[in-house]
């Protein structure tokens, strides 16, 4: 991968950690930010030796505290609609991306930092974060598709009040809600996130890449329509040789070797 400006890529094994890098603006977003994270992202999807995608933030404070309101002020309409439909793109892609995308919050998730873990398969939190949408508070609404995710994540009810009032809430009540799947000390953050990678990379990749498909469709598909696709899926996934592996290692009271075919 080429040298990033405002975000960091480790490898290690199969897992891929994504960290924005910018904490003198608390990992603030501007376009540079997305377009390397979707320039990562398509790095990711074509590298058959990552498994699963770790974000998370530099420093103690932020996983990413919002956008750039310097930028914001700039905008006019046309300019705004851009932004807007850049981070749509970006984020869509970490939704639907084939490989699970797990959000390490490790501190502020505001606005833009908000959404970007919303559109992330799993999120764990470190005991120290704060979540929330403020931007009605700056005359604006969130752009990068809060109004649409989170209803779909915590109920219409709570992501009206939240984005009305732009509110920002602590790490447990984000655990309370369902925002967050999981809180842990922050100093136990990065153990406890890898541990639930490698769980993950235990399993068939096969399974999971249909399974990602498969529960993206309650974003996209009325529940009957959802449940044909489940169908249509689970019997995708009855071809597979992962799956003959699966049950005939259960079988035979051994552990699968799976090959992601």
């Amino acid at each position: 991968m080429p040298p990033y400006q405002t975000i960091l890529v480790d490898r290690k094994d199969s897992i891929a950690t994504l960290t924005f890098n910018r904490p003198e603006k608390l990992n603030a977003v501007n376009f540079e930010v997305l377009g390397e994270v979707e320039h990562a992202f398509i790095e990711f999807e074509k590298d058959p030796s990552v498994g699963i995608i770790i974000l998370t933030g530099a420093g103690e404070k932020a996983f990413v505290a919002g956008s750039d309101i310097g930028l914001l002020a700039t905008f006019d309409g046309e300019k705004g609609t851009h932004y807007a439909k850049v981070g749509h793109r970006v984020l869509s892609k970490i939704q639907n991306f084939p490989k699970p995308v797990i959000a390490a919050i490790n501190g502020y998730a505001l606005g833009s930092g908000c959404e970007i873990i919303i559109a992330c398969h799993i999120r764990i939190a470190s005991e120290n974060a704060q979540f929330g949408l403020p931007e009605v508070g700056l005359g604006l609404i969130p752009g990068h598709g809060g109004t649409q995710r989170l209803a779909r994540l915590i109920g219409i009810g709570k992501a009206t009040e939240l984005i009305l009032t732009g509110n920002t809430i602590d790490a447990h009540e984000a655990l309370r809600i369902g925002l967050v799947t999981k809180l842990v000390p922050l100093a136990e953050l990065s153990r406890v996130v890898e541990a639930t990678a490698r769980v993950i990379l235990s399993k068939s990749p096969s399974a999971i890449r249909i399974a990602l498909r498969a529960l993206n469709a309650n974003f996209e598909k009325p529940l009957e329509e959802g449940i044909r696709f489940e169908t249509e899926l689970f019997r995708e996934c009855l071809t597979t040789e992962d799956s003959r592996e699966g049950t005939k290692a259960f079988l035979e009271k051994r552990k699968p070797v799976f090959t992601g075919k």
